[in-house]
């Protein structure tokens, strides 16, 4: 397993980010990793206003480096009464299946737990990946048996399956 550096980002590592993270879930490049959205999803995944918003009190966005490469992400975000949200995990394709995503996912679960007090942390997962989803069973994740509509409309719609994990103390 790779081991990185995992912090906080700042606004000045917005730039180097955002190209990171459109390679992981979109485009030709995605599918070089296992972990993309390409045959699902067109367009653009973020925007680096949407990733400005992550950095304010109630979210932490965290990046894996390796030096100064910016290697992936995870956001974590306080939902209130002890429940926090994963979000926009991913790791450049050509470096996915190395444990990375491990490393951010127990990062972002620290975060949520010492940052929010949160004791269980959810996320939600296109109902269509089921590699991916079956890679959280795996990580202690399960299914909690509801389903929310994909935040763009699309036709064929797309749902997504909402996983929870509980947070040791």
């Amino acid at each position: 397993m790779v081991t990185v550096t995992i912090r906080p980002a700042v606004e000045a590592d917005l730039p180097r980010l955002h190209p990171v993270v459109e390679r992981a879930y979109r485009g030709e490049s995605a599918r070089a990793g296992w972990t993309h959205e390409a045959d699902l999803v067109s367009g653009e995944r973020t925007n680096l206003a949407t990733l400005r918003s992550l950095l304010d009190g109630g979210s932490r966005l965290l990046i894996a480096l390796d030096g100064d490469t910016i290697l992936g992400c995870v956001n974590v975000a306080d939902r209130g009464d002890g429940l926090a949200y994963l979000g926009l995990l991913c790791v450049d394709p050509q470096l996915q299946a190395g444990g990375i995503g491990k490393q951010l996912v127990a990062a972002a679960e620290a975060a949520a737990r010492d940052g929010f007090a949160a004791t269980r942390i959810e996320m939600t997962v296109i109902d269509r990946r089921a590699k991916l989803i079956a890679w959280y069973l795996r990580h202690g994740y399960a299914a909690s048996g509801e389903t929310r509509p994909f935040p763009i409309p699309l036709d064929p719609p797309l749902s997504m399956v909402v996983l929870v994990k509980q947070l040791a103390g």
